[in-house]
This record gives structure tokens, C-alpha cells and sequence, in this order.
């Protein structure tokens, strides 16, 4: 038995049809998160690289490189689960190409529109997609495109999206129409015989409304009403905090037109992370605006009174003040005065699926003082217009401390996520690694 057999034996039915059965031009495995679509599809494209047709190029796609290696490529040199076809994928992180199998492989980010621009030219004999649906659609088309070696076959994986996403209705619903060559497969927690049922409960539990239909359940829905439909202020403010086992950081949503907010995160010794005190300043009530000279000030005003629990000290000092990424005027007001800043991780959905599963778990609370906030999230809602075109984005309105705590959650994660381990989010490693 080879390596590809030996590994194949763990695999459960349905991945094993995807491997085995994924021989249209255009295969797509998706569904549910860890639903053990990535995997399967890494040996089949080990398999298909040492078969391909040897005139035309092998390329590797997803949002960018760097999300490329660390699904993708990164698992793959992993002996313990590649055995020794581990050794023969040799890639050097940021780089055009690799190698697999002694067979040149290009790795491509799709990030824009513009991206399209990449593919220009190629003649391509096979192709794996990470997360299809975050590609644009353009770039996908002519993916397909410059498939013009015969026998050239795409496989791609990726999660559920909403109804109006181009992936579903020009390929997943189309997929038997003829001429297309297409097949698919729809994945669901129970088709990963890896997953443990206490970790499928938990990911069944840190998820609700839309993200568990999207996410637990794999289905192509319409996002839609309140976004944080977990949100109980019975159950997540609070107005005593417990002592602190570390300051993580200050979120900061920049605004002059808008509310500028700040946050101040920290992460409780009984593992719960809090919202401990809300800096709001409202230009329209106001009636003025600052310049970031004067917002600068206050900020750190504020910080400097924040109580710290247990104690009758005041002035935590946070581990990172993370900023609104368009806001580099005021980050760099920050460094004039002595204080650096990081820009946030805004992926808004990784950002709100983490912030929703933490409510679902009891895992995040908000200190009663922080008014702003608890108004904001009871009225924060799917824009219903922009679904309705296959976008999926939140109301641009009342979200300015909402948009300061995700920031400040997510872009710490890293350092957070050991004490609550939520199993349906992951920490972008790069986010700190990248201040550092």
C-alpha cells in the first residue's frame, strides 16, 4: 500500500468519493467548515500532479499566497500526514512557483479584479482552488479559460455563501446543464470522521442564525435580520469585572464625520474576555469635530482612568492599540505621541463570526458602562439590499464601537485564543507577527 492508499484508508465515504469520483474538468467540494473538504482535495491533487498532462502548467489559487501555503501547501509537507510524498513538495513562502513532485506548480493570489491579469498567456492542464467562493469571478472564468490542455481538470473546495453568490448560480446550480463538465459534492460535519462529537457540539454551539446555517449546516443562504441574534445583555453585561490576567489591547473605530470609538479589551482569569470601559466621542452631538491631535489625547486620557478590577489602581496599560486600517493619519498621531499602534485584521465576517461566537459560548462580556456598544448591538443588521445582488455586507450605520471590539478581538486573538479555544474560528497568525 503507498502513501496516497495508506491515508485514503482513514478517509470517510464521502471523501473518498471526492478523491476518487473528482475526474469532471470542473470538480467542487463544499459545504459545512471542517467538514474535511481541504484534505481529501490535497492528495487528490498530489494524485492528479503525478498523472497530469505534462504540457501545459499546474497552478495553485486562493485569495493570496500567503493563505495558499498555510491551508494548502504547508499541510502538505507535513510527514505525519503526507509520509514521504511530504519531502516532494518544496516551496519557499511568497514565491511564484514551487515544486510538487518534481513538477513545476504556480502559487497565485486572487485577491481583486485586477488578478486576472495573472493568468494572462498561461495554457493551464490542472488547477486547485482554495475557498473558491472569495476569488473573483473574473479570475475564476478565465482560470477556466486558459484550461485549453486536453484532460485539464480544476478542483476547488469552499464554504457555503449566499444564494446570490456567482460561484452558486453560474456553476453549483448549473452543474448538470449540458456541456458543462461539472461535479460536486456537499460536505457536512458528519462526513469528517476526524471530528470528535464533543468538537462538532462545539462548533454547533459557537455558531447561530445565519453562520450556523452557513457554517454548521453548509447551506447557500441570504444573510438576513440582526447579525448578533445571540446577543442577551441579561446574559453579557455585567457591572462588576473580575481581576485581570491580561491587558490585550485598545480597539480604535477612527471617525470625525462618524462617532470615533475606543475599546479597551482584557481577558479575565476565568477565561472570559471583557470589554471593560468605552471611549465615544460623537461629532453631530457634539457639534464640533477633532483633529487627530485632540482625539489622540483623549484616547489617552481616557486609558489613563480606566479602573483596573480588584484594585484601586487605574491606567491598564494595553498589549496593542489596534486601529481602524484606514485610519493611518491617526495611527501615525499615535507614534508622535509615544504610543504604537497595529492596523486591524478587518475581515468583517472572520471578525463577526468570532465576535458571535464568543456571545454564544458566554465567552465575552461587556461592562455596563460601555453604553455605546449595547446600543449598537441590538440594532446591527444584514444589509438586505446589497444580498440581493450577491454581496453580503453589514449596514453601514451605528456600528462604530461594534466595528472597534471586533478589531481589537480579532486582530488579538493569537493571544487569547489558548484560553478559550473556540474550534470554529481560527487566529490569523500574521496579524501580531506582522506588528511584531
Amino acid at each position: 500500500m503507498d502513501a496516497w492508499q495508506a491515508v485514503a484508508a482513514k478517509f470517510g465515504a464521502r471523501q473518498l468519493d471526492w478523491m476518487v469520483n473528482s475526474t469532471a474538468r470542473i470538480n467542487l467540494a463544499e459545504g459545512a467548515v471542517r467538514a474535511g473538504k481541504t484534505l481529501p482535495s490535497m492528495f487528490r491533487w498530489l494524485d492528479y500532479v503525478r498523472h497530469a498532462p505534462k504540457s501545459g502548467e499546474l497552478i495553485m489559487t486562493g485569495k493570496t499566497r500567503d493563505t495558499v501555503y498555510r491551508n494548502i501547501i504547508l499541510p502538505m509537507q507535513d510527514p505525519a500526514l503526507f509520509g514521504s510524498l511530504a519531502a516532494q513538495v518544496v516551496y519557499t513562502p511568497g514565491s511564484s512557483a514551487g515544486k510538487i513532485l518534481g513538477r513545476r506548480v504556480h502559487v497565485l493570489g486572487a485577491n481583486d479584479v485586477k488578478s486576472e491579469s495573472k493568468l494572462r498567456g498561461m495554457t493551464c492542464a490542472g488547477a486547485l482552488v482554495d475557498e473558491a467562493t472569495l476569488l473573483p469571478e473574473g479570475y475564476f472564468v478565465q482560470l477556466l479559460n486558459r484550461m485549453s490542455i486536453p484532460g485539464a481538470k480544476l478542483f476547488a473546495t469552499t464554504n457555503a455563501d449566499g444564494p446570490s453568490h456567482w460561484l452558486r448560480k453560474k456553476f453549483l446550480l448549473r452543474a448538470d446543464a449540458p456541456g458543462m463538465n461539472m461535479r460536486s459534492w456537499h460536505f457536512g460535519l458528519d462526513d469528517n470522521p476526524s471530528l470528535t462529537d464533543e468538537y462538532k457540539d462545539s462548533i454547533r454551539a459557537e455558531n447561530t442564525g445565519l453562520l450556523y446555517r452557513r457554517f454548521v449546516l453548509g447551506e447557500w443562504v441570504q444573510a438576513q435580520g440582526s447579525i448578533y441574534s445571540g446577543w442577551d445583555p441579561d446574559r453579557h453585561v455585567v457591572d462588576i469585572l473580575p481581576p485581570m490576567a491580561r491587558w490585550l489591547g485598545v480597539g480604535v473605530d477612527h471617525g470625525q464625520n462618524h462617532p470615533f470609538a475606543a475599546l479597551m479589551l482584557g481577558l479575565g482569569v476565568d477565561n472570559v474576555l471583557y470589554l471593560a470601559s468605552e471611549y465615544r466621542f460623537d461629532s453631530e452631538i457634539a457639534h464640533r469635530q477633532l483633529t487627530d491631535v485632540e482625539l489622540s489625547a483623549e484616547v489617552r486620557q481616557w486609558r489613563q482612568q480606566v479602573r483596573i478590577p480588584a484594585s484601586q489602581l487605574r491606567g491598564p496599560e494595553p498589549q496593542w492599540w489596534v486601529v481602524d486600517p484606514s485610519a493611518a493619519s491617526f495611527r501615525q498621531q499615535l507614534i508622535r505621541d509615544g504610543i504604537t499602534s497595529i492596523p486591524a485584521n478587518n475581515a468583517v465576517m472572520d471578525g463577526i463570526r468570532t465576535v458571535a461566537s464568543l456571545l454564544a459560548v458566554d465567552k465575552l462580556r461587556i461592562h455596563s458602562s460601555c453604553e455605546g456598544i449595547q446600543s449598537e448591538f441590538s440594532s446591527y443588521c444584514w444589509d438586505d439590499k446589497a444580498a440581493k445582488l450577491g454581496e453580503e455586507r453589514p449596514i453601514k450605520a451605528n456600528d462604530d464601537s461594534l466595528d472597534a471590539a471586533r478589531y481589537v478581538i480579532k486582530t488579538t486573538q493569537a493571544l487569547w485564543q489558548q484560553a478559550i479555544p473556540l474550534v470554529s474560528t481560527e487566529a490569523d497568525p500574521g496579524d501580531l507577527w506582522r506588528a511584531a
